[in-house]
């Protein structure tokens, strides 16, 4: 079985110093210290939980991948589920042999943890991005 855990469940929001306050006053919380991640063109939290935790993303600069989807949600929404994999790039040969869509030319790139990543076309998962990073 290549997939390991959830890793995370990332929600992009318009404002990321209001969600974090929501997600602190709604439930009491844990949360990351923010993280700029200009090569992914986001800004990023993570409120930590003991079995996954979730990612909450608000864009980062002009060219940020995530604009467009506040434009057609401008509330915000779930963005992606990011599951972990032993080896990021054993899972990547065995996607692309099975004819699967890596974005990002099949890449592996540095993640929010510091840690490989890939994301997979939503259209062969019912429409979820998903996101694989090396545990």
């Amino acid at each position: 079985m290549m997939l390991n855990r959830l890793n995370h469940i990332a929600i992009v929001v318009p404002d990321l110093n209001k969600a974090v306050e929501n997600y602190k006053n709604a439930f009491n919380v844990n949360i990351s210290k923010k993280i700029d991640l200009p090569k992914h063109g986001v800004s990023t939290v993570f409120i930590e939980m003991s079995n996954a935790n979730i990612e909450l993303l608000e864009p980062l600069g002009q060219n940020s991948p995530i604009k467009n989807f506040l434009i057609k949600n401008p509330i915000g929404g779930m963005h992606h589920l990011c599951y972990e994999v032993e080896n990021i790039n054993d899972s990547v040969k065995i996607l692309l042999k099975k004819s699967y869509t890596i974005l990002g030319e099949g890449i592996p790139r540095e993640g929010a943890h510091g840690k490989p990543v890939i994301f997979m076309h939503p259209k062969e998962f019912n429409g979820t991005l998903i996101e694989l990073e090396e545990a």
